[in-house]
């Protein structure tokens, strides 16, 4: 494992690969201007090349050590959409196989400055786009394995909730926390106008917790992207601070 993760780096960089696979696959079974319930405002061609730009920014932060002033957010003249994203993913895969994942590199996380961040944030990202198509085609959706979920509620939690709110200098209204627990983890997310802040903890600081949500490690961790309702994960106590976590969580990842 490398900085922050909770699985092997390779998982993610193989990951990547099938998910960017999945992606353009579920791409083809709808025409590209359908409308992406999941990712309100975008249409499916327009996600995949939100992907694609993804891929080319985050090898600007690494060939440029720092967020890159410019890079193709768009296919070029006569590219296609498809060929766009998989030319990103192509350049970027070669990046990350290349490097060792603990070996430094600029990131917006000072808590992961490595490469293993990237590849993490990468494979995480594409997951829940591939997930936005699949959706929009009404198509079965491709299986999550636990272990890769587990990290993924951990990373929106340490990530998007813990750092990113605050990079964006939003908080809570009122001072609440809310216990997350799932697949033999836990974690506690607090927020209110003094802190924004989340931890994997022991199963003792539950009792502390102003609520708890629970449920299967994949529909925890799509609930937590705002890819599932309330009604599907498991709550108990006040469903305000559970309200709060949700809807601050979709502050940080729109």
């Amino acid at each position: 494992m490398a900085g922050q993760a909770l699985i092997d780096h390779g998982r993610f960089l193989e990951a990547l690969g099938y998910e960017c696979e999945l992606l353009i696959e579920s791409s083809h079974a709808t025409p590209p201007d359908l409308p992406v319930p999941l990712s309100p405002g975008w249409t499916v061609g327009e996600v995949l090349r939100h992907v694609g730009s993804m891929y080319r920014q985050t090898l600007g932060w690494l060939v440029d050590g720092a967020l890159p002033r410019e890079w193709q957010r768009d296919p070029a003249p006569g590219q296609t959409v498809e060929s766009y994203v998989r030319e990103g993913f192509v350049d970027l895969q070669e990046v990350l196989a290349w490097h060792d994942p603990g070996e430094r590199a600029a990131t917006w996380w000072p808590a992961d400055p490595t490469y293993g961040f990237w590849a993490r944030r990468m494979a995480h990202e594409t997951t829940i786009h591939r997930y936005d198509v699949e959706d929009a085609a009404r198509m079965p959706h491709a299986e999550i394995a636990d272990d890769f979920a587990i990290d993924g509620i951990d990373e929106a939690l340490a990530l998007w909730f813990s750092h990113r709110l605050p990079m964006l200098g939003l908080s809570g209204t009122r001072g609440s926390s809310v216990a997350v627990r799932s697949g033999g983890h836990t974690w506690i997310a607090r927020a209110g106008p003094e802190e924004t802040v989340a931890w994997h903890c022991s199963d003792r600081e539950v009792e502390h917790a102003d609520a708890v949500v629970s449920g299967s490690p994949v529909i925890v961790y799509l609930w937590l992207w705002g890819r599932r309702w309330l009604t599907e994960i498991h709550s108990d106590g006040d469903a305000d601070a559970v309200g709060q976590l949700w809807a601050l969580l979709r502050l940080a990842t729109k």
